[in-house]
């Protein structure tokens, strides 16, 4: 497969010949698919027969059409498959015959045709954005194209990271594979350093979610009917510190990372390993790791063996390794990094990259490298050709003909794809390793997890296309508009949309790429994770506005990802054009989060400095407080996330990380409150656990008079009167968060849940064309302000001071008095003086305070082992029998009073929560479907069945059987 040298010159191409109008309408995600292709399996070859049945029964654009469908799409694309040896081997053509009746695809290997079907489904696309475009329906009714590609490698390999806390289930790597055989590629490695089981050796998989011999023969069987190889990825020296860690492997330690070279036992247990890891899988290669070994030699090797060179100790025990892999019928293949660094005596990634250092005059003086070992070169950090170019060209000066080339999808240390970086560091080792001069025959795409596993391993998908792409064209560049248009027909999603999200890691007026490190940032992962209280990366960009920066990617990123989801599960919805775009909700969450926090300790520090409590309490509920529902949010999107593709362990490591946050954000709300209100956290820590076991929401009287519009709110907040039979009347809220009442934890984003009444408001029914007038007995009520807006009062204050909305209302409709009330008669003056103004009478007072008006009052208990009773308001005595003392920030009462008295309408319980009233949606409250915030029963079962299925008394912790021969003492 030798590249087209003259092609090689050119600065794009696409395989296809459908043209476009300059400045195309795009499709839009309510336009309907125009194509259906029909496959005839019962002819198609029979080895590629069960991968087309995959691909077409779970591809995410309704484009197969499937038996029984009720609506078809108006253009019927019939596809044939010929396998033929009269194609070079990597090739493919796909041509359009009987005036597009039917569509033949010819081709030599099994993965050539998956990826020719990946760009029928592009011509398909194109085709239907050309007739859109004023071109009529013929390139869909009789198709005329032509496709012809070639792979530039006889190996195109993903490798996928699981071992740092995320292991993908096995559903989800098959639908990894079907992605992956669509773009062309052929290799899957799966990288397990400890995450695959192993007979006798109960510690590998242990907690970690390790896969069973079952689960790979699977996978395999699954990858192998698209043409997929499935290439075992394990370590056999160093990244081994998830077992070394265990007592029973301590004889087994070099360092607390690298395993014991030299010592018979360690080759006992690489031998059961390898044997273990290959043998369910019909591959005759392997992956036997060896990166990153730093230390090698320097721990329990020198004390026991004396010190000893390096590249010796390597090579002595790469020697051992690769007689087990041959003895099996394997070949081996390693990182190289450690070949360079240990020539280099420095174990940096300087060493490795270092243009100068050339490892082959340190390694000619020891026995070299077995020549049927492949080595991979990886580096993921530079973006000019010729300096991969020379690494490539130490590879084979260090006795290997045909090196492997790896690059990066950046998806590690951030929680989003950085995709900028990824395509510019890829195309510079894209062209390197395509060039004549450092021509290599396979090249791999790797996706890592480090810290955590925090990033969606899909949102690296536009990067596996890019390579795909990449790797069928001997074009120094690839088209990007014929990209996107492939990403959409394979993925389901925008590309320009999934770009968009990279912004997370873009600091405004400012390059995202450190040209010195060649690094690109990440900021977002430090903006989420930095201490609240401390903010020590405020001073960094104290000159940007992140804020807005950040509340612009919120507000596109939901705005696409909720855009069908909203529709539930509705044809609609399976028919959508990007139905991939939901995945954008995580960046849309963590941007909104990120524009809450970025400038909140600014925001704090200046009426702290001028002495402004009102200012503090004000922001601390303004801000503060969303902030910590925002955080909710995203965790609880994340946790649906993380167990939908991967198995349940290694989420706790994050869910510590969520916690923690959360924890000192309500520690910092706490401690602001308690100072701008002069009053103990203590108090007002029980008084609000209180307030949200009966269902208060938080002091409402702190909520802006006048309701500003916001997007991707959670819910419509309308809410505030309450009718004569109890039900709720619309009118707007000012957004903010909540409180839910079963679990003591946000419900709503960023908005009120409707079912909250959050106007504060004391009225009585006086006709239908009625205002209430404003109180003027300041002994009684306390001060009145007077401001007066349409239909509605200004605020009078009661109690400490806090302003309650006085509101009108009709005859038929009573509003809800949530305030703060300091006394029993302080609330009985109040509404009698507002009656009074008015000129009701006190008959009228008494009318409205009957339960039978929909009006309740929630008598609140002495301590948390009280129970919460909700009585008549009527009961209330003017005489003030029930005094309260004092009133949080909550409008909760501090202990120690008889009972204070809440006027709330009922329900407590909003819909969501209330049996009565039969809904059955989940926790999740910005319009996405059900199951993605609340997993459902057989996932939860399956999860449970993982975690618990060995009990932790079944698995013996013997210290007596910890490794340590008689002779190392």
């Amino acid at each position: 497969m030798e590249p087209d040298e003259d092609a090689m010159d050119a600065s794009t191409a696409s395989p296809m010949n459908i043209s476009t109008p300059n400045h195309p309408r795009t499709l839009l995600d309510t336009d309907p698919v125009s194509v259906s292709i029909s496959i005839d399996l019962a002819t198609a070859p029979e080895d590629i027969r069960d991968g087309l049945l995959q691909i077409t029964a779970n591809h995410t654009v309704s484009y197969f059409s499937q038996l029984g469908d009720a609506m078809q799409p108006p253009f019927l694309w019939a596809v044939a498959f010929v396998c033929t040896e009269d194609v070079e081997p990597g090739a493919f053509d796909v041509r359009c015959e009987a005036h597009g009746e039917r569509i033949v695809v010819r081709y030599n290997r099994n993965i050539d045709a998956f990826r020719a079907l990946g760009q029928v489904l592009t011509a398909a696309r194109v085709a239907e954005l050309a007739a859109i475009n004023g071109q009529g329906d013929r390139p869909l009714r009789e198709p005329e194209f032509t496709i012809k590609e070639k792979a530039q490698f006889e190996t195109l390999a993903l490798m996928i990271d699981c071992s740092r806390n995320g292991v993908l289930s096995v559903k989800n790597v098959c639908a990894m594979l079907r992605n992956m055989a669509l773009m062309g590629y052929n290799m899957l490695q799966l990288y397990t350093e400890d995450t695959y089981r192993v007979p006798g050796e109960p510690f590998f998989g242990y907690l970690r979610g390790g896969y069973t011999q079952e689960e790979l023969k699977t996978i395999d069987d699954y990858a192998f009917n698209m043409g997929i190889e499935v290439v075992p990825c394990i370590q056999t020296l160093g990244h081994l510190g998830q077992i070394l860690q265990w007592p029973r492997y301590a004889g087994y330690r070099d360092t607390n990372e690298v395993i014991l070279s030299r010592l018979p036992e360690t080759y006992a247990l690489l031998e059961k390993l390898i044997s273990t890891v290959s043998a369910p899988l019909r591959s005759r290669r392997i992956h036997i790791g060896m990166d990153e070994a730093y230390g090698v030699g320097e721990g329990r090797f020198k004390a026991i063996f004396g010190a000893q060179e390096g590249p010796a100790i390597f090579v002595e025990h790469l020697a051992r390794v690769h007689e087990i892999c041959k003895a099996r019928g394997l070949r081996p293949m390693i990182w190289s990094d450690m070949l360079f660094c240990l020539a280099a005596k420095n174990n940096a990634l300087y060493a490795y990259y270092d243009q100068s250092n050339n490892p082959a005059d340190a390694f000619n003086k020891v026995e070299g490298i077995p020549p049927d070992i492949d080595l991979i070169f990886w580096d993921y950090y530079h973006t000019q050709p010729e300096i991969y170019a020379r690494k490539i060209q130490q590879h084979r000066e260090l006795g290997c003909a045909s090196p492997w080339m790896a690059g990066g999808a950046w998806t590690w240390s951030r929680l989003w794809c950085y995709l900028p970086f990824s395509f510019e560091s890829n195309r510079a080792s894209l062209a390197a390793a395509k060039s004549p001069a450092g021509r290599v025959g396979s090249f791999m795409l790797t996706i890592w997890g480090d810290e955590g596993n925090e990033c969606d391993f899909f949102s690296a998908l536009p990067v596996m296309l890019y390579v795909g792409n990449h790797a069928y064209t001997a074009c120094a560049e690839i088209d990007v508009d014929f990209m996107e248009n492939t990403f959409a027909a394979i993925c389901g999603g925008s590309l320009g949309d999934w770009m968009y999200a990279s912004r997370l890691d873009e600091i405004p007026q400012s390059d995202a790429v450190d040209v010195r490190s060649q690094l690109p940032s990440n900021m977002s992962k430090w903006l989420l994770w930095e201490d609240p209280m401390l903010s020590f990366m405020s001073p960094q960009y104290a000159s940007l506005d992140l804020e807005s920066h950040y509340t612009q990617i919120a507000d596109r990123l939901l705005d696409c990802a909720l855009a069908s989801p909203n529709s539930g599960r509705t044809a609609a919805l399976l028919s959508a054009r990007y139905p991939l775009n939901r995945l954008l909700r995580m960046p849309g969450l963590l941007a909104r989060v990120l524009s809450l926090k970025c400038h909140l300790r600014e925001r704090l520090v200046l009426p702290y400095r001028a002495g402004d409590r009102a200012a503090l309490l004000q922001t601390a509920e303004t801000r503060l407080r969303p902030l910590i529902e925002a955080y909710r949010e995203l965790w609880l999107y994340h946790r649906s996330r993380w167990h939908r593709i991967y198995k349940p362990f290694g989420w706790e490591t994050l869910e510590l990380r969520y916690g923690g946050l959360m924890a000192r954000l309500q520690t910092m709300y706490d401690r602001i409150v308690a100072f701008a209100l002069q009053q103990p956290c203590s108090t007002l820590r029980r008084s609000r656990a209180i307030g949200v076991a009966a269902g208060i929401s938080r002091h409402p009287a702190l909520l802006p008079q006048t309701p500003q519009p916001s997007r991707n709110q959670s819910k419509s907040a309308d809410v505030g009167a309450v009718s004569a039979n109890g039900e709720l009347i619309s009118a707007a809220v000012a957004p903010g968060p909540s409180m839910s009442t079963a679990e003591g934890s946000g419900l709503s984003v960023g908005a009120a849940p409707a079912w909250l009444p959050s106007v504060t408001s004391i009225t009585t029914t006086n006709g239908d064309q009625q205002q209430a007038q404003a109180a003027q007995d300041t002994t009684a009520v306390g001060d009145m302000s007077a401001a007066q807006s349409d239909g509605a009062l200004a605020a009078a204050t009661v109690g400490l001071g806090w302003p309650v909305t006085v509101a009108a209302t009709t005859s038929s409709s009573i509003p809800a008095c949530s305030g703060p009330i300091l006394q029993t008669q302080q609330l009985c003056n109040s509404l009698t003086s507002v009656a009074a103004t008015n000129g009701s009478s006190s008959g009228d007072l008494a009318a409205a305070m009957q339960p039978t008006a929909g009006l309740a009052m929630t008598a609140f208990p002495q301590s948390l082992d009280d129970d919460v009773s909700v009585v008549p308001a009527s009961s209330l005595a003017v005489s003030g029998n029930n005094p309260v003392t004092t009133i949080n920030a909550l409008g909760v009462r501090e202990l120690g009073g008889e009972g204070d008295f809440w006027l709330q309408p009922a329900p407590l319980l909003p819909p969501e929560l209330d049996p009565q009233a039969g809904c059955t949606s989940g926790i999740g409250s910005l319009g996405e479907i059900d199951d993605d915030i609340v997993e459902s029963i057989p996932e939860l079962e399956e999860d449970l069945h993982c975690i618990y299925e060995n009990s932790y008394t079944s698995l013996l912790l013997d210290y007596g059987r910890v490794t340590a021969p008689s002779r190392l003492g």
